[in-house]
């Protein structure tokens, strides 16, 4: 097989928004592609219609385009292996189910909620709470190989409800070669019957993923752990099938963790911990409940990608800033974790911030001019490319730049006179009182110049330079943070520097 023949899919369900973990998912299958001239697919997996949400599916192209990681192929760009909808392929699924059932390694199963759930009643057990219909079991039920085959035609020329069932093999090994993890040895007494028809004729994931796999030809199978216990049925229906030759090469990601590394990093554990776990913001069509994502928390797509790729992933060197082009040069396989790896928001903040740090100007420019819009501060192209590189590496998130810019462009609202208090006294009253009627006289209105008759009237006055530089600040900016205050004071110009001297000045004698 040469490099280009390599096929890899991303195959989320459209239920809601796109959880960080979908997203690495997605990542390694497009940095695999990348490195080897391969081609990413996107495969929309939506077989459950009950879990169907409208709008979820273009929510996920928008993810991946906001990523950088657009696929090759997919529902929003056809190629030769369409559709790339699981519903729109509906009919291609039933023939293989059938030629199961033909050749024994499927079976059909009338069973009813009812019935099932009286099943589990009777053969609950402390050791076994959650029994299931598998091997020991079957016989006991409501399907073809308990009951007469003119009755199974008749049910089934009748309308009566049924799915279809994989007959998994009793006290049989199956081995699975995977990428990351080696030789995987599984007894087939461990597996239940997995549904592979359900009863509106739509796959469930088990039939369709491999079906799909081999008529889309997919090379490379990337998913998460969790999988793990369904794969002995994966790999049987390939060999049931007579595809087992053709079986793409599996690879089975860790977890992304949480904080504390006790389980898999959930929505409702960012709720508590008070982080985003989406790509993007997501909104609930049916319940209008808005979860926050890290779009719209102020990351830039370089830095959630260059977080993502490093939470189960390192190249071995150490170094842990990587651009896209940077990640496919780099990525191996035989890199990845076995173990799951704990999500740290502060790191992933890290990450970010030394991406703002080494993004140029121009970069930065639109996105911090469109978040200073959203909070009614109007700033022009050509300040904010002086200023941008003033504050920028004091910004975590790209949301910071509103309170490291904002005092440029208008007086601050709130000023931090408390701290200023405990050590004010008469003389640098006189001196800022002094000190304003200077600056106002001054005809270069110059970072230097105003610096120079900072220090001059400072030591005419008897007082350090140090002790006044703190309450200058917070006269300009309102807080204990910005650039050197004298090219703050240059930036926002005479009248506004000498008029929030004399509002400060106002307030302390309040």
């Amino acid at each position: 097989m040469t490099a280009s023949n390599i096929r890899v899919r991303f195959a989320p369900s459209p239920t809601g928004g796109l959880h960080l973990g979908g997203v690495r998912t997605a990542l390694f299958n497009y940095l695999f592609a990348k490195k080897n001239n391969g081609t990413f697919i996107l495969r929309i997996e939506d077989t459950d219609q009950g879990r169907f949400v409208p709008g979820a599916e273009q929510y996920i192209l928008d993810c991946l385009e906001w990523c950088g990681i657009s696929p090759d192929e997919g529902p929003h760009k056809e190629g030769a292996y369409g559709p790339y909808r699981q519903s729109e392929r509906k009919s291609s699924y039933k023939k293989f189910a059938e030629q199961l059932i033909a050749q024994g390694h499927a079976y059909y199963a009338f069973d009813t909620p009812e019935e099932l759930e009286k099943m589990r009643e009777a053969f609950r057990t402390e050791s076994n709470p959650s029994p299931q219909y598998d091997s020991k079991i079957r016989l006991g039920m409501n399907n073809s190989l308990t009951l007469p085959i003119d009755k199974v035609d008749e049910l089934i020329n009748q309308g009566t409800p049924y799915v279809v069932r994989i007959k998994m093999p009793a006290s049989t090994e199956i081995t699975l070669h995977d990428m990351i993890r080696g030789e995987i040895v599984f007894n087939t007494d461990q597996v239940d019957d997995k549904v592979l028809l359900k009863a509106d004729g739509m796959p469930t994931y088990h039939l369709a993923v491999v079906v799909d796999d081999h008529e889309m030809k997919i090379t490379h199978a990337f998913r998460g752990e969790e999988w793990l216990p369904s794969a002995p049925v994966h790999v049987l229906l390939w060999d049931y099938l007579g595809w087992k030759n053709q079986m793409p090469k599996w690879a089975h990601l860790p977890l992304i963790l949480k904080p504390d590394g006790q389980g898999k990093l959930s929505k409702r554990d960012g709720d508590r911990l008070g982080f985003p776990v989406f790509a993007m913001d997501w909104q609930d069509p049916k319940s209008n409940e808005l979860t926050k994502g890290f779009k719209e928390m102020g990351f830039l797509p370089e830095a959630f990608i260059n977080m993502l790729a490093m939470l189960g992933w390192n190249d071995g060197t150490g170094e842990e800033i990587f651009s896209l082009e940077q990640l496919i040069e780099r990525f191996s396989i035989d890199r990845i974790h076995k173990g799951g790896a704990k999500f740290d928001f502060e790191k992933a903040k890290w990450f970010n911030q030394e991406w703002i740090k080494k993004s140029e100007t121009k970069r930065l420019l639109p996105l911090v001019q469109k978040i200073l819009k959203n909070h009614d501060i109007e700033a022009t192209e050509e300040a904010l490319t002086e200023i941008i590189p003033m504050v920028k590496e004091r910004c975590q998130l790209l949301n910071d730049f509103v309170a490291q810019v904002a005092y440029f462009f208008q007086d601050p609202v709130q000023i931090d006179v408390a701290s200023v208090q405990p050590k004010w006294d008469e003389k640098k009253q006189l001196f800022f009182e002094g000190w304003k009627k200077t600056l106002q006289e001054i005809e270069t209105w110059d970072a230097a110049v105003i610096e120079n008759t900072f220090k001059e009237a400072a030591t005419l006055a008897g007082i350090k330079p140090g002790e006044l530089q703190l309450p200058l600040r917070i006269m300009l900016v309102g807080a204990k943070f910005g650039p050197t205050v004298f090219d703050i004071a240059f930036r926002i110009g005479k009248e506004a520097t000498t008029r929030r001297i004399g509002h400060f000045l106002t307030l302390l004698a309040q």
